[in-house]
């Protein structure tokens, strides 16, 4: 329904704001109201909800004409300090103060954003002071612009880059697939924004000024150029109430930015460029891609169109264009950019593959061609287009929250559209879309007439062929090293001195402690009493004459039910490295009578797919043992009860003949899997560092670390090159899946109350007979080699990362605990200070893990080594030797509450706590995991630190670029290099 905006409405309505309409969106059961500030024209949008979890974003919209990260730094720097709040980490300080659910920022390419979210109102009104002081008022010290952005220090008397943002950006431009997306922007956008990388490019971030950051605050960080939005139980008059007396009063009108239309290519460009790969082998690693740039993200039936045009082409492998991509004989995988783009502006639409050579550019570009128009010369099935609008549908109706709370997700997708002053209500509304959409779809050619005019006919076009090149990293080394040589040699005496009074001040301003009675704060007192978990029900339905365990849970999914099938996994196959790689081919490969094509479009039409993936704990109470479940997976709206029948026959009936997709499937997973890995560094390091103390660490290690990447590299080798290696793989495959059939096993649905006794009812007709071998199985058993030496792995990265891990103890142990705040009080009272601030790196911190039973250490995009190392020693160090703070301890204790407290989707809890009830943790189990936890010690911490560190050795482990090798080699580590 539209609400009428009358007189009566406006006067429960903030004075210093006007509304400007309401709307309920009933798919999502949100009250949207648009507002604006009557003086600065600022907009705010609300979305009303029953939500206790409250999220508040400002973002403002930010064009960078240049790469040096001006929006990027500022979004670091405003962060540092503000006007009400001059303290020198007001973010990382309220971080620890505080039982928030999400507190982050992002700068994208055409704006920056400041969200939060909390369960608690008091937390709430601190985290709005926070973030509208630092929005607002930001104070823009020149040492934060120098600790975050970038400055020149005197290392031996030789100049040397430092700063946050300039690793963090050092760290995210070696992955290929950031060198590619920003090498296709540069060509797609020639004039406007888009053209530049808003996080900065390493080689320009160096030339940004610190007045040049103060100039773009001033130009973009004001109401006028701002957007509010919020959503949750509180009233819009309130929160305007805070808008209006922390910040917005203090305003007038400002300059409003606008987005500018990009000027269109009359022709097609073709571009060949090159990233950087260290390796010695090139073949097999050039990227091609085909871009478009589109009309304006706001024509909502348009941006729905080409949705639909992307499904048709691109939803599943029997999509004509996907399929062509991922079957082509010139590449091993579709490219990591494919179908619409509508977050900027204009919309792109993107195709790629990967994973294969130069000189396949023209067949690549005929290829996508002749696909497209074959698809734009007829009309398009009925069937595929109602598939898609299921899809839609689905996607629409979920709630999510297990990773974003559910409404900055909601807040984030409607984003883009109030950024360019277009309406988010259409992005939110999709349903009045679909029926727009769906009066056009009467004419039988309308989508082929969107590929024809939109992507056949349309001459902005780039096409880019992305090299490999070995020599790239070493030349940008070299061009860094010259230039800050070139500096050295005309810097003066005076200018060497300013750099050194630079460096003193900021050491002098990082090692001075922060008045924290400035900053607000909630503390253990405000702790909920209670740890809220999902109440399930234990059902029971026949499965082969056998009465098998049904968990039922009942939970506001929206029109959504979601079923799992949970498998008990014998040990052999948890420790057998083929077992990951069935996964894979799960709803990927034929099922019965249906091969691949007719399986996936099957899945389309009435699931939100099927999945196949594994839950693994340690034992709660002995680290030598996995409790370990395979995992079945589908969701489907519930008028569609097929996907449970879809779901039984892609396991039982999993079929191993289709031999060209199982061999294009596992080179996906390689391909993908390579170009990821220098965005985990810190995973990997961790994983080896402490691959020994646990069994379930030490299986992690083989089967999913850096060395099970080199595995898999090998058996696809292997398996193109001889069929009986191929013909040895699958009869392991087809082993470990009759062990799978032939587990207990038990079912888990979630689903809306009204629902369940059908569904139920379903899932005992569909699984009441499994085809099960009752046979013996003997699995092919696997030598693993493992050494417990300090260990480096080199990968394509342009950065560190570090690890340093000691054994510890499991889950279920009194100190556990201890332990578990340990690694907060660490990372907060020094970790955060030495190796972020000090030391560059763009994270840093410690962890208790409960699975690998260990004690870690850990840096992100780190720019030292040795160093780091000697920072974590020297953390256990400031804990029994220097004097601490009470505040110290709740602030870590608060933190592991809020994240233990932190909800998650309606179905997601329950799933949560199934899961968590398979694997002994239990609700009383985690209810008094939690109790320790707010008992928690200073003198507990001293003690479990001189019991598991100090009294322990560590195992290193450093994840590295190619040019460190001589460097590790000299530090004692034992070296491994991805293939």
């Amino acid at each position: 329904m539209t609400v009428d905006v009358t007189e009566t409405i406006s006067q429960t309505v903030h004075p210093a704001f006007q509304l400007l309409r309401q709307q309920h969106v009933e798919a999502l059961d949100i009250f949207v109201s648009e507002y604006k500030h009557k003086v600065t024209g600022a907009t705010h949008y609300h979305l009303a909800t029953n939500h206790d979890e409250n999220v508040f974003l400002v973002a403002f919209r930010t064009q960078p004409m240049d790469s040096k990260g001006e929006a990027h730094i500022l979004e670091h720097t405003a962060l540092c300090g503000s006007e009400k709040f001059p303290v020198r980490d007001p973010f990382f300080l309220m971080i620890r103060r505080s039982l928030n659910t999400f507190m982050n920022a992002f700068t994208a390419a055409d704006w920056t954003a400041y969200p939060f979210a909390t369960q608690n109102s008091k937390d709430f009104q601190n985290l709005l002071e926070v973030y509208m002081d630092a929005a607002f008022a930001a104070n823009l010290n020149p040492l934060d612009f120098a600790q975050e952005g970038i400055r020149i220090e005197l290392e031996n008397g030789e100049p040397v880059y430092k700063g946050v943002v300039f690793n963090e950006m050092k760290g995210a431009m070696s992955s290929p697939s950031d060198q590619l997306y920003h090498t296709l922007a540069h060509h797609l956008y020639p004039h406007t924004t888009y053209h530049y990388n808003s996080g900065g490019d390493p080689k320009d971030i160096p030339d940004l000024t610190y007045q040049e950051l103060v100039d773009f605050y001033k130009s973009h960080y004001h109401p006028s150029n701002a957007v509010f939005m919020t959503f949750g139980n509180q009233s819009a008059f309130e929160l305007q109430e805070q808008f209006e007396k922390l910040a917005l009063s203090k305003f007038e009108q400002g300059q409003t930015l606008y987005p500018t239309p990009e000027t269109r290519l009359t022709a097609p460009l073709t571009v060949t460029d090159s990233y950087a790969v260290d390796a010695e082998d090139l073949q097999d690693k050039t990227y091609h891609v085909l871009s478009w740039l589109l009309p304006e993200a706001s024509n909502i039936k348009l941006r729905l169109g080409m949705r639909l045009v992307e499904g048709i082409l691109l939803e599943d492998s029997a999509s004509p264009l996907r399929h062509y991509l991922e079957t082509c004989d010139y590449a091993q995988s579709s490219g990591p950019f494919m179908g619409v783009d509508d977050s900027n502006f204009e919309m792109t639409f993107y195709c790629a593959v990967q994973g294969s050579n130069p000189e396949h550019a023209e067949e690549f570009k005929n290829g996508v061609f002749k696909v497209l128009e074959d698809v734009a010369s007829k009309p398009v099935d009925q069937n595929m287009v109602d598939a898609i609008l299921h899809q839609i549908e689905l996607h629409q109706r979920e709630i999510n929250g297990d990773g974003t709370p559910y409404g900055l997700s909601l807040i984030l997708s409607g984003l883009g559209s109030a950024i360019h002053h277009r309406d988010p209500v259409e992005v939110w509304d999709v349903d009045s879309a679909i029926a727009a959409v769906k009066e056009e779809l009467q004419d039988p050619m309308w989508l082929s007439n969107l590929i024809q005019e939109h992507l056949l006919d349309n001459p902005h076009r780039v096409q880019l062929t992305l090299v490999p090149d070995a020599t790239k990293s070493a030349k940008e080394a070299a061009d860094e090293k010259a230039r800050l040589a070139e500096i050295g040699k005309n810097l003066t005496e005076e200018q060497k001195a300013d750099i050194i009074a630079q460096t003193e001040a900021l050491n002098v301003r990082q090692d001075t402690p922060d008045d924290l009675n400035l900053l607000p704060k909630v503390g253990l007192e405000d702790v909920p009493a209670e740890l809220q978990i999902v109440q399930g029900q234990l059902r029971e339905i026949i499965c082969n004459q056998v009465d098998t365990p049904l968990n039922l849970y009942h939970a506001g999914t929206n029109g959504i039910y979601y079923q799992q099938v949970l498998v008990n996994i014998p040990d052999d196959v948890v420790q057998s490295p083929y077992f990951n790689l069935l996964s894979i081919l799960m709803g990927e490969v034929g099922a019965g009578e249906y091969d691949y094509l007719e399986f996936q479009q099957l899945q389309t039409a009435v699931s939100g797919g099927l999945g196949m993936g594994a839950s693994l704990r340690s034992k709660v109470d002995d680290k030598n043992k996995i409790t370990a479940w395979l995992t079945l997976t589908t969701k489907s709206l519930v008028n569609h009860l097929d996907a449970i029948r879809l779901l039984k026959i892609g396991f039982e009936q999993l079929r191993f003949d289709e031999k060209d997709r199982i061999i294009e499937l596992l080179q996906q997973r390689k391909t993908r899997w390579q170009s990821r890995v220098s965005g985990s560094g810190h995973s990997y390091a961790m994983q080896s560092a402490s691959r020994q103390h646990s069994a379930l660490a030490l299986r992690d290690y083989h089967n999913t670390g850096l060395g099970a990447l080199n595995w898999l590299i090998e058996l696809v080798s292997k398996i193109e090159k001889d069929p009986a290696e191929y013909d040895l793989l699958i009869d392991e495959l087809k082993r470990i899946h009759r062990v799978l059939l032939q587990a207990p096993k038990q079912f888990l649905l979630v689903c809306e109350e009204p629902q369940s006794d059908s569904l139920i009812e379903e899932i005992q007709n569909v699984w009441d007979k499994l085809a099960v071998d009752p046979a013996p199985v003997a699995l092919t058993q696997i030598e693993k080699v493992t050494h417990d030496q300090h260990e480096a792995w080199l990968i394509q990265a342009n950065v560190q990362f570090c690890a340093a891990a000691y054994p510890a103890v499991e889950v279920a142990h009194p100190d556990a605990a201890a332990l578990m705040v340990l690694a907060g009080y660490l990372r907060n009272g020094f970790l955060h200070s030495a190796i972020r601030e000090k030391g560059g790196a763009y994270g840093g911190g410690a962890s208790y893990d409960g699975n690998a039973c260990s004690f870690r250490f850990y840096s992100y995009r780190d720019p030292r080594l040795a160093e780091t190392f000697q920072d974590f020693d020297a953390s256990i160090q400031w804990l029994l030797n220097a004097p601490q703070q009470p505040h110290q301890l709740e602030e870590a204790i608060l933190g592991l509450i809020a994240s233990m407290d932190k909800p998650g989707s309606p179905a997601g809890e329950a799933i949560t706590a199934c899961y968590a009830y398979l694997h002994q943790r239990t609700p009383a189990f985690r209810k008094k995991l939690r109790e320790r936890l707010l008992n928690v010690t200073l003198d507990d911490l001293k003690r479990v630190a001189q019991t598991y560190l100090l009294e322990q050795q560590a195992t290193k482990a450093v994840v590295a670029p190619v040019a460190k090798r001589e460097t590790l080699e000299q530090l004692g580590f034992v070296i491994q290099q991805v293939l």
